[in-house]
This record gives C-alpha cells, sequence and structure tokens, in this order.
C-alpha cells in the first residue's frame, strides 16, 4: 500500500508539473486531460459528468469550462438528439500537448512494464481494479462534510445562530 501511496504522489506530482507547463491552474489541466482521456475511451463527457469526475460543484464547472473553452482547451456541442445534452470536447491542441509532457513517461513506464508477463500484469489489473472499487464504495458512504466538532463546521454553526 505505501507504493500504491507513493506512485499516487507522484502522479499529483506529475498533474501538477503538467499544468504549470501548460499555464493552467492544476484543476483546470485536469479537466482537461479528464475531457480528452474520456474521448479517447470513446465515452466523452458532459459537464455534470466531469463535475463528478474531478469533484467541483456545478457552478464551479460552470466557470472552469468558461475559462477553458475561451483559452481554446475545450469546445461545448450538443451531438446528441436531446439539444439540452451537452457534450465536452478537447481542443486539438490538448492531446498533441499532452504527448509532448507525457509520451517519454510512457515510454519509460512501456519499457518498465515490458520485463512483466502479460498474466502477471493482468492479475496486478485485477487487483487495482478491486482495490479502486473498494475505495469507490467506502467513499460512498462518507459524508462530504466536515465531520461535527470540527473548527469549520463550528464557524458554519456560529454563522447560522447569528
Amino acid at each position: 500500500m505505501e507504493g500504491l501511496r507513493t506512485y499516487g504522489g507522484h502522479y499529483t506530482e506529475l498533474g501538477r508539473r503538467f499544468a504549470a507547463w501548460l499555464g493552467l491552474h492544476s484543476t483546470d489541466a485536469t479537466a482537461v486531460l479528464e475531457i480528452a482521456a474520456a474521448e479517447e475511451r470513446g465515452t466523452p463527457l458532459s459537464p455534470a459528468r466531469l463535475s463528478e469526475r474531478i469533484p467541483l460543484s456545478t457552478g464551479a464547472t460552470t466557470a472552469l469550462l468558461n475559462r477553458l473553452e475561451a483559452a481554446g482547451h475545450v469546445t461545448r456541442t450538443r451531438e446528441h438528439s436531446d439539444r439540452r445534452v451537452v457534450t465536452l470536447r478537447a481542443g486539438s491542441h490538448v492531446q498533441e500537448r499532452a504527448d509532448e509532457f507525457f509520451g517519454p513517461l510512457g515510454h519509460r513506464l512501456d519499457a518498465a512494464m515490458a520485463h512483466y508477463p502479460p498474466e502477471l500484469l493482468e492479475r496486478f489489473a485485477s487487483f487495482v481494479a478491486d482495490l479502486n472499487a473498494t475505495m469507490d464504495a467506502h467513499l460512498a458512504e462518507q459524508p462530504t462534510g466536515q465531520p461535527a466538532g470540527t473548527a469549520g463546521s463550528k464557524a458554519a454553526e456560529r454563522g447560522r445562530n447569528r
């Protein structure tokens, strides 16, 4: 588990550096990557689904998408028969920039994994999927606010009592 935590820290740092390299806030860069990855999988995101993935409120997601659209990083289209459904698409340059930034790492990871037999990698992928399903279930059961008795909840309570 410690190794996975370390990997998670490296992944977070890489995301921060990618954001700085693009000149974006880390949340904006994460959103751009989520949109591009969903497109690559053939399952483009809606704004609501993006807000779940990164996680932001709908209002914050709208502000983020306004910024990204104004900068040409994303477009909002109406491709569905229900014209109310908005589909998010990454700008044409996004995949090129991501490939430029992450390509060298991809080659290194491919080389590192080439030392392992495919069946072991499949078992590891299954193990990681089980860990993620367990974490998803646990997170779904947890409240999203601060626990009672914390400084933030006490300040909110004082504000309500005024």
